[in-house]
């Protein structure tokens, strides 16, 4: 099953999930522009209109079948984005898995809104697309976004050496995964917190 093109997007309790588009490119490339810092080592966001034309060509799509759904979490009160979420190389038949990508956005990390919208993103991922795994590769020094994917219930699986070439030099990453079952046994506890902590 595929993401529906006119689907009321998902929203949490401070989070919703926007789909990109040409609207986002002013806010975004700010954001990445504040995010510098943050990002340094760990990702290498689009940070011109061309390299955000190529991200929503390849994440922005509303066709049925994509193999790569990007994600924007908003901010309800004031529709701010406080980070970026992707399921890339989304494959059906026998294998129903996805990798995950995310990155926060300055001045929002640290606040609870990315363990929100990956929520967000996981109900999308096994309930809706009916994905059976999806996998997230972190550097083991990014120790907070190792924090966040543990946090939400992903199981560590191994480590990959010199896996991801970011910023021009090869990275070691640990992998995760979520499973869907693993993912409707832990949703119920990820809401629960999620609730108490607004």
């Amino acid at each position: 099953m595929v993401a529906r093109a006119r689907r009321k997007s998902p929203s949490g309790f401070r989070i919703a999930l926007a789909r990109p588009s040409v609207r986002h490119e002013q806010a975004f490339l700010a954001a990445m522009r504040a995010s510098r810092r943050l990002h340094a080592g760990f990702v290498v966001p689009p940070t011109t209109p061309a390299a955000f034309g190529e991200y929503l060509a390849r994440f922005g799509s509303r066709r049925a079948g994509v193999r790569n759904l990007g994600f924007f979490a908003v901010r309800l009160e004031d529709r701010a984005l406080a980070g970026v979420l992707n399921l890339s190389e989304i494959v059906h038949g026998a294998f129903e898995s996805a990798y995950l990508g995310y990155y926060a956005l300055a001045p929002h990390a640290g606040a609870g809104y990315m363990t929100e919208a990956m929520v967000l993103v996981l109900d999308t991922a096994f309930l809706e697309l009916g994905l059976h795994r999806v996998e997230a590769n972190v550097q083991p020094v990014n120790v907070r976004s190792l924090a966040l994917v543990e946090r939400i219930g992903f199981s560590r699986e191994g480590y990959s050496r010199r896996y991801v070439k970011v910023g021009g030099r090869w990275r070691d990453h640990v992998r995760l995964a979520m499973l869907s079952e693993d993912w409707l046994a832990l949703r119920r506890r990820a809401l629960a917190v999620l609730e108490a902590d607004r």
